[in-house]
């Protein structure tokens, strides 16, 4: 009965169907960009590294009162230590050194300026795990000996040589050193951190990357994954002791080091999207609470028009609550109907969005269960005091109306 009426009164179930529309696509539409600017950002923190601990002078996460006076005059990493790491830690399965330094590289007359340049010792790839769309990785031999030859990005490949299989055993120049391409990295795309950005970089062996830059101005780290077994925590509780041990600090002294872990990291992103998620949900709710007046002002007209239907279904034994229900229903079908039209077109943006733009937009399944959740709200709510007057109706005087 509650879908017949609706279907009668077409014109009026499209207003009030337009106006949960739009309150559920605002509200769902905000916490789905939401939602997927954090897991794209938590993906990107995730593709740097699991279980990975880097050794630094820096603190990596750090608020508006970030003390960088403390840290300026500590020291950098150095290569030795990455020996007594290992020897002196028995959850490092690998670890590397490396630094990186913006630069230009040059290849027959062309300049393409801002490369990243990573220099880096042996176990750089089995930490960061890199898929070679042409040519391969650095060995031992060129990593050990510091033999002249790199790997660089897509972009950077694409911009030198227009195709990327053109690079291969090329020789571009860095720092007026000549430098033979033996890999290009699989195109990796845009991201919204920076990330290690492999499409606009090169990496050359260590020994080789020193001799042509001062490592004390290439901001040096070092990094140590732990086996699987042995959690990051635990990791980083280890390198404390061995790095004080390394640097010979007593146990008054503080620390000369820092130890990041990008789990921590995740977790500070993930707490900051907590409020915007918040806000984007009181924004779109905004939204919403128009669609409910709406709804709960058809539903005062409906029960008006039909007083005298009331009355008679009183009169031949309806009972209060199955005037109350069918009037709930009523106000709740045209609430989901509304919510699945504006589920629908944000999905659909979504789509549209992901092609045109490279960045992905996730609609959740939390969200498609929050969107039935929310309208059957919604209908209670604007259906509850019209349902209510309908229930109380006297069937004499409902009758005569």
């Amino acid at each position: 009965m509650a879908l017949q009426e609706l279907l009668k009164n077409k014109l009026r179930t499209f207003l009030s169907l337009f106006g949960v529309t739009i309150g559920i696509f605002c509200i769902i539409g905000v916490l789905a960009t939401v939602n997927s600017l954090q897991r794209n950002i938590q993906n990107e923190i995730k593709s740097m590294g699991d279980n990975i601990i880097f050794i630094d002078k820096w603190v990596w996460s750090g608020g508006p009162d970030y003390p960088w006076w403390k840290f300026v005059n500590r020291p950098y990493p150095k290569f030795h230590e990455l020996k007594q790491i290992k020897e002196r830690s028995p959850s490092t399965q690998y670890a590397a050194f490396f630094y990186d330094i913006s630069d230009n590289i040059e290849f027959g007359g062309s300049v393409l300026s801002g490369v990243k340049i990573y220099g880096a010792s042996e176990e750089y790839n089995q930490i960061q795990k890199l898929t070679f769309g042409q040519g391969r990785y650095i060995s031992d031999a060129e990593f050990n000996y510091g033999t002249n030859v790199a790997v660089i990005g897509d972009e950077v490949a694409t911009k030198l040589f227009t195709l990327p299989e053109a690079a291969i055993n090329k020789d571009i120049r860095l720092k007026g050193r000549l430098v033979k391409v033996i890999g290009v990295i699989k195109k990796q795309g845009k991201q919204l951190t920076g990330g290690w950005d492999y499409d606009k970089s090169i990496i050359i062996p260590y020994a080789f990357a020193k001799t042509i830059y001062l490592e004390r101005f290439s901001d040096p780290k070092i990094m140590v994954k732990g086996y699987e077994h042995i959690t990051s925590t635990i990791l980083k509780e280890e390198l404390e002791g061995v790095m004080r041990s390394i640097h010979r600090l007593s146990p008054t002294k503080e620390s000369d080091f820092a130890l990041n872990d990008l789990n921590d990291i995740s977790k500070e992103v993930e707490a900051a999207f907590v409020g915007l998620n918040i806000g984007g949900a009181i924004i779109g709710g905004i939204s919403l609470i128009v669609g409910l007046f709406g709804v709960a002002n058809i539903m005062f007209v409906t029960v008006k028009e039909r007083t005298s239907q009331i009355g008679l279904k009183k009169a031949i034994g309806a009972k209060r609550h199955i005037i109350l229900t069918e009037f709930l229903l009523e106000a709740a079908f045209l609430c989901i109907i509304g919510g699945i039209i504006g589920l629908g077109l944000v999905v659909l943006l979504a789509f549209i969005l992901t092609r045109a733009l490279e960045f992905p937009i996730y609609v959740s399944v939390a969200n498609m269960a929050w969107t039935f959740f929310i309208c059957i709200l919604v209908g209670i709510i604007a259906g509850i005091i019209p349902a209510m007057q309908a229930a109380k109706m006297d069937p004499v005087v409902a009758i005569r109306s």
